[in-house]
């Protein structure tokens, strides 16, 4: 479980946000909600320890996260906005390079059975920066395949995905929380997961 008391962060001499609770069970989802500028990707960075609060605690299973350090972080798996994903190398050399610094092993068979169920079967040796902006996003999103974190936290993942991306990356999250795993994301897009509640927070 993770559980967040009286959270405040800023950028700068702007209060973004302050004295906000939130907790996530196991296989639950959460959409963290608000117009631009009102702190939403501020707020997924420092869930991820990328952004340091001005106040507040962070637990995970009851435990604060800074003394748990990285058996926390092993358990989470962020995916940005932006791709993070290198021009010059193969998706698949993308996809093992992230799942090395994430500390999973990854064999080249799993990888490539990664990346063509996220519809890029026949591109997996190719050069990222030939592929459409759908394609990379598709890249950076194989990485939802690999590994076992319990705790996603996506910032706008459908972003350049079409109508079919979109009900794939539905499926990945609603079998993940199956299993038991937990999702906190932004989004512009609708997104729904047949059979499950979609908690929301709103920043204001």
């Amino acid at each position: 479980m993770l559980a967040v008391s009286n959270l405040s962060c800023s950028r700068g001499d702007l209060q973004l946000f302050s004295a906000l609770n939130l907790i996530l069970e196991a296989g639950q989802i959460m959409q963290v909600q608000g117009e631009n500028g009102k702190g939403k990707t501020t707020l997924l960075r420092t869930l991820c320890g990328f952004h340091l609060p001005d106040a507040g605690v962070m637990t995970w299973c009851g435990e604060d996260v800074n003394d748990l350090a990285e058996n926390f972080y092993a358990n989470l798996l962020y995916l940005g906005h932006h791709n993070a994903i290198k021009d010059e190398l193969t998706g698949l050399e993308n996809l093992q390079i992230s799942a090395w610094l994430a500390g999973i092993k990854l064999d080249e068979k799993t990888a490539i059975a990664a990346l063509r169920r996220m519809g890029l079967k026949g591109r997996e040796r190719l050069a990222t920066k030939v592929l459409s902006q759908g394609q990379r996003r598709r890249v950076a999103l194989a990485r939802l395949l690999v590994g076992d974190a319990k705790l996603w936290v996506l910032d706008e993942p459908l972003t350049a995905l079409d109508v079919g991306a979109v009900a794939l990356i539905q499926e990945l999250i609603a079998e993940h929380l199956a299993r038991g795993g937990m999702v906190i994301f932004t989004t512009h897009q609708p997104l729904v997961i047949a059979g499950v509640e979609m908690r929301r927070l709103e920043l204001l």
